[in-house]
């Protein structure tokens, strides 16, 4: 099976600073993996380099398919005259200048898109006056609607409930079971760990990846940062603690499937 995502010996500078170190690993066709990593990591520079927005120093990038991209940040002004339909519509060709014609096909394939997602309810209403949940909804409907192989998402969740947080989630099991891979960013592995079956742990610009019970492990984490790390299992979740030796340390608190 040809893998819809191949990222092989992927380092990248960045104003003279190595960001990303011989990153390599692969995603299958309906993967769902959780890129996780604390805030400037290079989580966001991975996916900029994936997506050909920045060009490594060495390595490559080797693409199953077409690729759909939900960004960290969509500044939407909340008075855009815009409907949350309209901008699913857009990513048919909104990389085009002027106008599409009105199509039977294309109506039926926005309609399909957004009853995918959940958002037929308020996919008349501005997209700048919808909640994050819902905006979120939208911008994956928006990336999926070219019938991308893979889909890349950068911190989706932050700044969400956990509710919403849940249900955007449960919405990209459904996406990756249609056989999309999907490589989802966060610094919280714990609302993925029950969905993802994979993960790619950035730490020191280096990367471990599989399955997750593989990596989270107390000396694959140790390795990586180069100091001691704990995983601590407490009542079914994981604490994944820096040593007193690490400067930089940092802690996720996850759940164990």
């Amino acid at each position: 099976m040809t893998p819809a995502l191949n990222v092989e010996g992927i380092s990248v500078a960045l104003g003279g600073r190595e960001v990303l170190r011989d990153v390599g690993f692969s995603l299958a066709p309906g993967a769902f993996c959780g890129l996780i990593g604390a805030n400037g990591s290079g989580k966001t520079t991975l996916l900029r380099t994936i997506l050909g927005f920045t060009a490594p120093s060495a390595g490559r990038v080797t693409l199953g398919g077409a690729v759909g991209y939900v960004p960290q940040k969509l500044q939407l002004d909340p008075d855009m005259p815009i409907r949350a339909r309209d901008f699913v519509e857009l990513g048919l060709n909104g990389h085009r200048f002027g106008f599409p014609f009105p199509s039977r096909a294309r109506r039926a394939r926005v309609e399909e898109l957004l009853s995918a997602v959940d958002a037929k309810t308020f996919a008349d209403q501005r997209i700048g006056e919808l909640s994050g949940g819902q905006q979120q909804r939208v911008l994956i409907a928006h990336a999926l609607i070219r019938e991308p192989k893979l889909l890349l998402l950068d911190e989706p969740l932050a700044n969400l409930d956990l509710r919403a947080a849940a249900e955007i989630i449960a919405l990209l099991k459904r996406v990756a079971a249609q056989g999309v891979a999907v490589l989802i960013s966060a610094h919280d592995m714990n609302p993925l760990l029950r969905a993802m079956d994979r993960i790619v742990y950035l730490a020191n610009g280096r990367a471990a990846s599989g399955k997750t019970q593989d990596v989270v492990r107390t000396e694959v984490l140790s390795a990586l940062y180069g100091y001691h790390i704990d995983v601590i299992r407490v009542h079914e979740r994981i604490l994944v603690v820096a040593g007193e030796h690490g400067a930089h340390g940092h802690e996720h608190v996850a759940a164990i499937p």
